[in-house]
């Protein structure tokens, strides 16, 4: 499946030239860079690398090796200060892993469907299903799709149809071994220590994510910022393009004042 192209637009922001503006996708409904079209297309000079499948010995790759490898991916483009990171699900995790780790690095991070504990109640469908249709049963592959299809019915039909067909070429079982890190990731005693500007935006229809889980992540950080956006589910930079990009926008320039 090529990649969408990015088509020139008058409608464009260029980010400051402090600031490095990096989009780090998840493992559901297109697990690519094309998940971030939209945000590619307003933001000129912006990046969002394709994670590699990260095959381990059980887990099949935990956060910190996913961030150590973007933090190398960005390195090779001399992209090692003024970050802002965007992520949604393992894309969240990964920034929160990298700001936590490297905080000078990190300008600040807008995240989506984070969670900063192992997430057991949800281990069971999801993974079950990305086993199922390892196995190659017609009926397990048509159930796994069918859950992406449901999960992306607020995403514009073109795009949707794309990320649907990126998520086959991906496959259930790295999906399986990303799903695994994401439900490993664990930074509750840490998470007191970030001190880098954070915006949390909710979709207010995710049936996948836990309602209190971007809230109670805003009330333990001082300062951060919390949106919930309506008829957004599990993924609003794709589903909400434009109020997203503006809340990124409106945000690079709050931190950028409080340096000043």
């Amino acid at each position: 499946v090529p990649p969408l192209p990015v088509p020139p637009s008058r409608d464009t922001v260029q980010a400051t030239d402090m600031t490095q503006l990096v989009f780090i996708h998840g493992p559901g409904a297109g697990g690519c860079a094309d998940a971030w079209t939209h945000q590619l297309k307003k933001f000129p000079g912006s990046v969002a690398p394709t994670l590699p499948d990260l095959p381990g010995e059980s887990d099949g790759g935990d956060v910190t090796r996913y961030t150590e490898w973007v933090r190398g991916w960005l390195a090779a483009r001399d992209m090692r200060e003024d970050l802002l990171l965007v992520g949604y699900t393992l894309g969240a995790a990964i920034a929160l892993q990298f700001a936590l780790d490297y905080p000078q690095a990190v300008k600040g991070l807008v995240l989506s469907a984070v969670s900063v504990a192992p997430r057991a109640e949800a281990r069971g469908g999801l993974l079950d299903s990305c086993l199922r249709a390892a196995t190659g049963d017609a009926a397990a592959v048509e159930q796994w799709l069918d859950f992406h299809r449901q999960i992306t019915t607020w995403v514009a039909p073109k795009l949707r149809a794309h990320l649907l067909a990126r998520q086959q070429q991906v496959g259930p079982m790295s999906q399986h071994r990303m799903l695994l890190a994401i439900y490993g990731f664990d930074v509750r005693e840490r998470i007191a220590s970030l001190r880098t500007p954070l915006l949390l935006i909710r979709g207010a229809d995710d049936v996948l994510n836990p309602p209190p889980v971007e809230r109670e992540l805003h009330e333990k950080i001082p300062g951060s910022r919390f949106v919930s956006l309506a008829h957004a589910g599990h993924f609003p930079a794709t589903e909400r393009p434009e109020e997203v990009n503006r809340l990124i926008e409106d945000f690079i320039a709050e931190i950028d004042r409080g340096r000043t």
